[in-house]
């Protein structure tokens, strides 16, 4: 288990965490994944996990932390691969 709240405080990433997560399940259920509605979620809310602790390591620090808590890989790779190809 992991808690959203404990690598972000900022009231602004919360909010982005929700809407994020929102809009995966919306789009999940729009585009006939319904049955994965609930894993797209949990990857919309804990896509930018690090970004508000450690912003230069964001997208490489989640992977390590949803390691140690043994979150699936396929969340920890869904979550990790929104970064590819930005300049940071």
């Amino acid at each position: 288990m992991i808690s959203l709240t404990e690598y972000n405080q900022d009231e602004f990433h919360l909010l982005h965490a929700q809407t994020v997560e929102n809009t995966m399940r919306y789009f999940a259920r729009e585009l006939g994944f319904a049955d994965e509605e609930d894993f797209w979620g949990i990857v919309g809310l804990l896509h930018d996990l690090d970004f508000e602790k450690y912003p230069k390591e964001h997208c490489i620090k989640s992977q390590e932390i949803m390691k140690e808590r043994g979150i699936d890989e396929k969340i920890i790779h869904a979550t990790a691969s929104h970064k590819k190809g930005e300049k940071g």
